[in-house]
């Protein structure tokens, strides 16, 4: 059975910093490329960042030099380190792996990012 698991969400201010974490069982995580995603209030859910098996990033254009993504293979875990916040990055953080232009697995609980202006 998968699940994902985020963690690491809270309220911070405009140009403030949050580090996520998302736990993954019941998958081969190693070969998995992993994606974050979120959901603003009122608007569909958006690809913000994804790693390969192998480390390779890639960056949705509005985070790009602010968000990291990074994993860690032998702790099956992938992080989102955000610097530079800014309000329109409110919303609920989701992790989960990417298929075609959708997504593999059922969505977990996510964590909420409030950043206040």
């Amino acid at each position: 059975q998968v699940q994902l698991v985020e963690s690491g969400g809270g309220l911070v201010q405009a140009g403030g910093s949050l580090r996520l974490s998302c736990a993954a069982s019941g998958i081969i995580f190693s070969d998995k490329t992993m994606a974050w995603y979120r959901q603003a209030p009122g608007k569909k859910r958006e690809f913000v960042a994804r790693i390969s098996g192998g480390g390779w990033t890639v960056y949705a254009d509005s985070v790009k030099g602010r968000f990291t993504i990074s994993r860690d293979n032998a702790k099956n875990t992938v992080d989102l380190q955000m610097n530079s916040l800014k309000p329109e990055d409110t919303g609920v953080y989701y992790c989960n792996v990417p298929l075609g232009s959708g997504t593999r697995y059922n969505w977990g609980q996510g964590t909420q990012v409030t950043v206040s202006s």
